[in-house]
Formats: C-alpha cells, sequence, structure tokens
C-alpha cells in the first residue's frame, strides 16, 4: 500500500535541503524501479577506445608539457571510504575462530577460505608489520613463547582491535600502503607525491580530497607534512543523501517515525566537483597509488591531459565561429566529420536534411559540454564498469561508462555484450570543465537521473533499499563529451582488499635483489 509523505515529513526533507521533486522522484524509481541501460556493443579499439602508436604518446605528453602552465590544473580523489571491505575477511576469521574448535588450518579447511592464508604467508611484507608487531610485544612481552596460531591470531586482533589499530574502520586514504626508503607512505602521500607530472615551477600543486568530516584532522595530519602542495577538502553534501525504504517501498521510519535517509554513493561528488573552479581536472581513486610503475603512470597522465587539451583547442575554435552562425556546407561537414572522428558524437540519421541554420544550432549544443578523456585498461576480469556503446532513448549511441548494476544480466544479448568486452574501467579520469570562455559548466545540468540505482541494505537488523544516485562517472557525466584511450594495466594498482599490498605494485622494487 502506497504511503504518503506526512507534513513533518516534508518539514524534514526541506530541513536537509533536499527538494521535494528529487525525494517524490526516488519514492517513484522505488515502485516503478530503475530503468536498466540498452547496451548497444561494447567499446573496443579504433570503435569507441583511441590506441596511440609511440610517436604519438610522446607527442601528446610534450603537448601536455607545453600547455599545462597556462592552465589551473588540480587532482580530484574521492577519499571517503572506510577500509572496511579490504578486512573483511579478517573480520570475519576473529568474529567465528575459536581455538577451542580447532587450528587456524581447521578454520580455513572448514571455510574454504583463500585470502587468509595468502595473509598469513606475506605477514611480513606488509607495510605496518613492523609497527603492529612491536606494539604487541609492548604488552605481551612473552610474544616469542607462544605457539604460531596464538601468534597470528594476536596480530589479526591487534591490527583490528579499536584498542589499538582499527585499520577496518580509518578511511583506506591514510593506512600504510608502501614501505619506501625508510619510510612509511600512505595513499594521501602517493597522490601527493604523484602531482609532479603537472607541478608548475614556483607554484603549489593543487589536490582536493573529498573525505568524511569527522576524518579531516587525520587527513591534514598527513598533508601538513606537505607544505609544497595546495590540499583543500570537502564532505558529502547532506542535501544528496536519498531516501530509504522498507521492502514494500513505504518510507523507512526510524523509532521517532522520522525518515531514514542514507549517503547517495559516489554519484553525489557531482556536487563536490562542481565546486571546483579549475580549468582542468584530473580523477583518481584513493586506493589506485603504486611505488612501482611511476614513469608509467606519469607518462599516461601526460598522454590524457595532452588529448584533452589538444581536444579542447579545436573544440573551442569551432565554438567560436559556430557562434558568427557560419554555415558554410564545408565548415558544416568539416565539424560533422570531426564529432563523429575525435569525439566519439552520433548525430542523427537524418542531420544532412536539416536546414543550416538547424545543422549549426545542433553542432554548437553537441561541443558545448563538459570534455572527459578516460583511460581503459584491458579487461582483465576485474569486477566493475566498462566501456560501452549505449542507445538513448532518441535512437542515437552515446560512449558511456557502465556499472554491472546498470545492466539487466538476465538478458541473454546484453549479457552477451558484457561477457565480450574487451575494456575495464580503471577510474582514470582528465575533464575540462569550463566552456570555450572560459566560464565553468554547471555539472549537474549533464546528469543522466535515470541511471541511479536500488540497493538493499540492512538497517537496524532490518532490510531497507536505498537508492544510490547516478555514478560520479557513470550517468553523473552521461552526457559530457567522452572520449576512450587505451592505458597499460600497470597505471592500474587498486587495493580491494589487504592482500593487494603483497602484489608487486605496491612492494618495494629491491625487495628480491
Amino acid at each position: 500500500m502506497e504511503e504518503k509523505l506526512r507534513i513533518k515529513d516534508i518539514k524534514q526533507i526541506q530541513e536537509k535541503g533536499i527538494s521535494l521533486d528529487k525525494i517524490e522522484q526516488q519514492l517513484q524509481f522505488f515502485k516503478n524501479g530503475v530503468s536498466k541501460v540498452n547496451l548497444e556493443k561494447s567499446a573496443t579499439i579504433d570503435d569507441g577506445i583511441s590506441l596511440f602508436s609511440e610517436k604519438e604518446i610522446e607527442d601528446l605528453c610534450q603537448f601536455f608539457d607545453e600547455n599545462k602552465d597556462k592552465m589551473v590544473i588540480k587532482k580530484f580523489v574521492p577519499s571517503s571510504g572506510a577500509a572496511s571491505r579490504m578486512f573483511k575477511f579478517l573480520n570475519e576469521f576473529l568474529a567465528e575462530f575459536d581455538f577451542e574448535k580447532g587450528t587456524i588450518n581447521s578454520y580455513i579447511n572448514h571455510h574454504k577460505e583463500h585470502d587468509l592464508p595468502v595473509f598469513l604467508v606475506g605477514l611480513k611484507n606488509f607495510p605496518f608489520y613492523r609497527e603492529v608487531k612491536d606494539k604487541i610485544l609492548e604488552f605481551y612481552p612473552d610474544y616469542y613463547s607462544l605457539e604460531k596460531d596464538e601468534k597470528d591470531y594476536l596480530f589479526i586482533k591487534t591490527l583490528l582491535s579499536s584498542e589499538y589499530f582499527d585499520f577496518a574502520n580509518k578511511p583506506k586514504g591514510i593506512l600504510p600502503f608502501h614501505a619506501k626508503n625508510n619510510s612509511i607512505l600512505t595513499p594521501v602521500e602517493e597522490h601527493l607525491n604523484e602531482t609532479i607530472f603537472y607541478k608548475k615551477e614556483d607554484k603549489k600543486a593543487k589536490v582536493h580530497f573529498t573525505i568524511s568530516k569527522e576524518h579531516q584532522k587525520q587527513f591534514e595530519n598527513i598533508t601538513n607534512k606537505y607544505p609544497e602542495v595546495d590540499v583543500s577538502y570537502s564532505f558529502q553534501k547532506e542535501e544528496t543523501d536519498t531516501i530509504a525504504v522498507n521492502l514494500d517501498n513505504t518510507p523507512f521510519r526510524l523509532d521517532d517515525g522520522s525518515l531514514l535517509f542514507r549517503p547517495g554513493g559516489h554519484g553525489a561528488l557531482i556536487e563536490n566537483l562542481n565546486q571546483l573552479k579549475s580549468d582542468i581536472i584530473f580523477i583518481k581513486n584513493i586506493d589506485n597509488v603504486s611505488q612501482n610503475h611511476i614513469s608509467d603512470i606519469i607518462k599516461y597522465k601526460k598522454v590524457l591531459g595532452g588529448l584533452l587539451l589538444k581536444i579542447q583547442q579545436q573544440v573551442f575554435a569551432y565554438l567560436e565561429k559556430l557562434e558568427t552562425k557560419d554555415s558554410s556546407d564545408k565548415f558544416i561537414s568539416e565539424i560533422e566529420l570531426f564529432a563523429k572522428e575525435n569525439l566519439n558524437i552520433i548525430l542523427p540519421i537524418d542531420f544532412d536534411k536539416y536546414q543550416s541554420e538547424y545543422k549549426v544550432e545542433l553542432l554548437f549544443n553537441e561541443l558545448n559540454r563538459p570534455i572527459r578523456v578516460c583511460g581503459m585498461v584491458k579487461n582483465e576480469g576485474e569486477p566493475g564498469g566498462g566501456p560501452f556503446w549505449v542507445k538513448g532513448e532518441n535512437g542515437l549511441s552515446t560512449l558511456q561508462i557502465v556499472e554491472t548494476s546498470q545492466i539487466n544480466m538476465k538478458d541473454k544479448e546484453q549479457k552477451k555484450i558484457v561477457e565480450f568486452a574487451t575494456h575495464f574501467n580503471p577510474v582514470d579520469l582528465v575533464c575540462g570543465i569550463k566552456d570555450y570562455k572560459k566560464n565553468k559548466f554547471d555539472l549537474s545540468q549533464f546528469v543522466d537521473p535515470n541511471t541511479g540505482f536500488i540497493v538493499e541494505k540492512n538497517k537496524f537488523g532490518k532490510p531497507v533499499k536505498s537508492f544510490e544516485l547516478p555514478g560520479l562517472w557513470n550517468g553523473a557525466m552521461a552526457k559530457w563529451i567522452t572520449i576512450f584511450v587505451e592505458v597499460p594495466l600497470s597505471t592500474f594498482n587498486p587495493v580491494k582488499t589487504v592482500n593487494d599490498l603483497l602484489k608487486p605494485a605496491h612492494q618495494p622494487e629491491d625487495k628480491d635483489s
């Protein structure tokens, strides 16, 4: 049975700064479902994804270096996520293991646990090993007389205990990721060090972290050691929270009868991005860092940046001329070809039949949008989004980064397209957010609101459904000009579980020498 919002609900919504229309729209999504995207085909090399030769790569790097000083450049790093998933298997082990019921090996065999043995074998190679060990010796001087199982259990407990390190409840960005030159570095520090590729002489490089408010001091304790970098922060805005409902789609209410709201997911960060005023913004996830492969990472950052600047230069020139209402057939044909071959823009099938003034108007609107150049890596079976051609309601196809949750995997044809996808989205973007007159676009105007998705969670032991806003690089950028470029796998080194820190990208290069 449908339940209407009460007067006090409306007041609560308004106090949070959320528009009533958005809440009504979300309630409709719960009731009617969110439409899945209509994949036409996966983007591949020469069909939506560019692959550059070494000479082209050198030229783009050079173009970036020659033009970067003319631009205000900033790096945008979503960083509010807690590290709970990194340590999920260790938390489950602590909750379930009992010495009276057997050994750690018997636990591993019984639970068919694959992550725990890897963790234990690699224990001494984690960057936090020495610090945790020293802490254990402080309160347990008889540590060395213990059995191996007792030592391993004590190590994991100390690592995750709220009394000591509490790593699973801390932001991923401030955890020890790398041991380098007798120092321990966090992802935050690696992101600050990476700014070397766009730093200007005598000027501070700019980095913006989106964080949870309660963690700001912990981030500042790290970033204050880098006075040469201009660091700023923002928090996910409360007005981007979404309403939660019960399984019957009626609003979920707390004990006092008030509505439950939940954070709207990383798509809410389009509002944070919209507050920035830089010309060029690089976006990268907090956990995608490496202490190796740095030359590759910096080179391909310049490739993406150089391509954006080059494309932007040409787009701006066309827009300035289109503004004069130049409608010569030769000029329109030139832009039409450029839009198709360089910007992946598909024009209406009957475009040739349009009157000249309508051609000019349509081309102007197509070109006068934010631009994103996105790195794509070859698909190695990683879970997550990828590059696809998506057919819109108007019948025209556009390039999009699509998450699996947006796809109807019960549809055989759609599933087949996903299975044959060649590339994966590593979240390596560079964005141009200003128009040809140097005015900043209002990024909220380029969001496709119909690309959010519904997730089921648990709150107070009860099942609850919540609405995730269109993802930051998915539906939140659906109406941007989109360009995909293949980048090497060496530039993609995420840490999704703690065991990823044992991979070569996160271990000292001279470890085995």
